[in-house]
């Protein structure tokens, strides 16, 4: 097994830390901290649990929780200042940090590790479906548990499995965030098919964007196994959006002020490239985009810098055609359609 375990990243000099699950580490951590009041930011998924957590923090440590109202979908969009300016805290559940993304105020990421799944069990699931015996593996945050013993299990059943690092934007080798899937990718010569652990689409929707070889999804918790996702209908569908946009003279350029999806650069470069083929682009400012923001407006389609997968998973929700900035340079001829390029925050 090919492999760097561990994060990188632990405790700051601004006291962010990372805990596996709420639990008596994170409680006396908030006590030890000594916060007057903190917030507490949650994914969608955990939304309706939100206030029992938020109950559980008060009584266990007697500080005040208040809780961010907007779901969090990475530690990419943490509370802001103006969001929550009493807290000189923020706890973030479900996500691991981002280590080149600096916070505002001290916090605390909580990963909510979950030990559900038998190595053994899941890997024979795997030989039974008879899957290319070159894995590369790919784990959401909340089943990286799973890295070690699960690479054994598939090793003792003869598989050759290969666990990449990343870039650094990335905490652990092997694994997954909707904005980079650098681990995986650096694999493409080592391995035949990618396997990933954890639950949901969301996560394999976005390697199968990223990486051109075939992508199982195995759910530990339930123990079932997807079949590879039809990259080639994906990209079809993005690459007939890109071609409708060939003829759009005005653009708008959406750039997302959160700390960690701010890609302003990019948006003034990719402006500049548009200006000097003399099309109109306009940079357009929003902390969270919504499509409702984007109505009426007289502009042809949109580029955008915010998270990838606003282009990818809600571009049906916008007025306009949405691209990635890699799709914005094929539409103006810059690139080419083949091969298509992720759009990689790194």
């Amino acid at each position: 097994m090919k492999s760097t375990p561990g994060a990188r990243v632990a405790s700051e000099p601004s006291g962010d830390r990372v805990f596996a699950t709420v639990g008596p580490e994170l409680l006396d951590a908030i006590r030890e901290a000594g916060p007057r009041r903190v917030v507490l930011e949650v994914p969608a998924g955990l939304v309706r649990d939100a206030h029992s957590l938020a109950a559980k923090l008060r009584e266990g440590t007697g500080v005040a929780v208040d809780v961010a109202a907007r779901p969090c979908f990475g530690a990419c969009d943490p509370p802001q200042r103006d969001e929550a300016p009493r807290a000189d805290l923020a706890i973030v559940l479900g996500h691991s940090p981002i280590p080149n993304v600096p916070t505002d105020r001290r916090t605390f990421f909580v990963e909510m590790r979950s030990p559900v799944g038998d190595p053994d069990t899941l890997a024979q699931r795997v030989r039974a479906a008879d899957l290319p015996s070159r894995l590369g593996l790919v784990f959401s945050i909340q089943h990286m548990d799973l890295l070690a013993p699960l690479s054994t299990a598939l090793e003792r059943r003869g598989f050759t499995v290969r666990v990449g690092r990343g870039d650094r934007r990335l905490a652990y080798a092997g694994q997954a965030l909707g904005c980079n899937y650098t681990g995986a990718e650096e694999l493409a010569a080592e391995v035949d098919a990618y396997l990933f652990v954890g639950t949901g689409r969301f996560h394999p929707l976005g390697l199968a964007f990223a990486v051109e070889k075939p992508v199982w999804s195995l759910d530990p918790a339930r123990g079932e196994l997807e079949s590879p996702i039809d990259r080639g209908a994906l990209v079809r569908r993005r690459q007939l959006l890109v071609a409708s946009t060939r003829d759009a003279r005005s653009w708008g350029i959406l750039v997302s002020t959160f700390r960690g999806q701010n890609r302003s650069p990019t948006a003034l470069a990719l402006q500049a490239r548009a200006r000097a083929r003399g099309l109109e682009a306009e940079i357009l400012l929003a902390s969270r985009l919504d499509p409702a923001d984007l109505l009426g407006r007289n502009l042809d389609a949109y580029v955008n810098t915010a998270c990838p997968r606003i282009a990818l998973d809600d571009s049906s929700n916008y007025p306009k055609p949405v691209l990635t900035p890699p799709e914005f340079l094929m539409a103006i001829g810059e690139l080419p359609l083949e091969p298509y390029r992720f759009d990689t925050y790194h």
